[in-house]
Parts: C-alpha cells; structure tokens; sequence
C-alpha cells in the first residue's frame, strides 16, 4: 500500500534510505505515487530532525544512535574516495614507530598502505586490521582485547580501553560517523566512543581520516575535538570554503 500521510511516507523514506545508503529523489516520487517536490519537502523534514542528509537529487541516512552502517557495507560505499583518503594518511606516518589504527573500512585501507620497509607496531581494537597485518614482516600486531561488535568486528569496553590506557603511541589514525566544527568527532555508540577517546589521549599526533559525507554530521557520542588534531585527511569533495574553516581550529586539513 503506498504511504498515504507524510509520517508514513518519510518512515519509509527513512527505511529506504538505510537499507541501501542512499536515495534518489525521483525513485521515491515513482515508489511513492507522489511528486517530486512533495519528496523533497520530505527530506527537508527529516534533514531537519536529523535522520538524513540531503545531497544534489537525494540524500543518504545519518547515522545515529539507533543505526549504524556495518563494515560490510562500508565496504562498498565511496570505496576509490577512501583509497585516496588512506593512501595520503599513510603518507603522514613521519618517523612513527608506534601506529593506533581505528575500526572501520579506511583505517583497515590505512593499514594496507603503511610502509613494510622498516619495523612498525600497530595496536589496533579492529579484527580485520589485525587480520589483514599479522603476517607482514617487519609489523608487530597488538590487538585490544574486548567484547567485539558485530557490526564492525571491533573490541570495546572496559577490557578495551585498559589495555590501551597502557600505551603512548607515535601517532593514531582516527575515524569517526561524523565531525563537525560545533561539536567535534562523534559516533553514535559510547562504548566505540570510549575506545577512541582513549585512542586520542594516548597518542602524541592524532590524524582524522573521513569522506566528505562526514563533515557537517553529528552522532550521539562526542569524543575528542576538532583541535586535538594534528591532520584532516579528506578529498576534494569537501569544499576548499569548508576546509578552511576546519583548518583554522588548528588541524592541517589534506584534500586528495
């Protein structure tokens, strides 16, 4: 039955829009039986409650802390945007000895892109990385223990941060579900929150790595500010206009 009042129709824009991490809106008017301008005012709506974000022609889901796109899906989404993004922040790697890598699909990039020409350790909550590093000569893998997420395959909680809480580290690669100049690097769960806290306080240079989609969204957890960065590594997407602004909290901002 096609969505008679406006609740129902955003409800369903809203399960569309997670379901395949993006919408378009002449798509929605044909599913919908309405028209376009209609969809539109939909998304406004529910880009005023936080829900979506809306792009030229569209919008994707925000995620929040009642959703949260997994690993698998990341995966497949800006994938040529992301190898840029990892392949500069592993340009960043200086002198580091010692490298934090956070959960996610580009951190795990990162990891793959780190030199394997010189001795290097990596402590890492991610599986993935983990797995993806353990064999490399020349890499020693610390993997934080801890309840893992199966969304992410990803340790947290107290285990997690304990062990973290032990280290200092050259320089940590940081991801995050949303950063913005207002309210600095958030995600939508506190226990994921906890565990990159943890990360920032531990390391003496701290790199954000993101797609552009990121900046301007916010989730429920915040964890560390915008000028406890060292680098923002971005692309071109984000618009020079924006990235000044980011830069003038104190981070170098890299657009690839």
């Amino acid at each position: 039955m096609t969505p008679r009042t406006a609740e129902e129709r955003q409800r369903e824009i809203v399960r569309a829009a997670r379901a395949t991490g993006a919408v378009d809106v002449t798509t929605l008017a044909t599913e919908l039986g309405v028209a376009r301008e209609t969809v539109r005012r939909d998304l406004r709506a529910l880009e005023n409650h936080g829900l979506v974000r809306r792009t030229h022609g569209g919008a994707y889901p925000v995620e929040s802390a009642g959703f949260e796109t997994t690993l698998a899906f990341r995966a497949t989404s800006h994938v040529p945007e992301k190898r840029r993004i990892a392949a500069a922040a592993a340009g960043l790697l200086g002198d580091a000895e010692t490298v934090f890598v956070d959960e996610g699909f580009t951190p795990q990039l990162i990891a793959e892109a780190l030199p394997r020409d010189r001795p290097l350790t990596v402590v890492t909550a991610s599986l993935p990385v983990a797995g993806a590093l353990a064999e490399t000569e020349n890499m020693s893998v610390l993997l934080l223990g801890g309840r893992v997420r199966s969304g992410t395959l990803a340790t947290v909680d107290h285990w997690t941060t304990r062990m973290l809480a032990g280290f200092v580290v050259d320089l940590a690669y940081i991801g995050a579900n949303g950063i913005s100049r207002e309210h600095g690097l958030t995600t939508p769960d506190p226990a994921v929150g906890e565990v990159k806290a943890q990360a920032v306080r531990a390391a003496r240079r701290v790199v954000f790595t993101g797609v552009h989609s990121k900046f301007g969204a916010v989730g429920f957890c915040r964890f560390a500010e915008v000028g406890a960065l060292e680098a923002i590594v971005t692309s071109t997407l984000l618009p020079t206009a924006e990235a000044h602004r980011y830069s003038l909290l104190g981070p170098q901002v890299i657009r690839v």
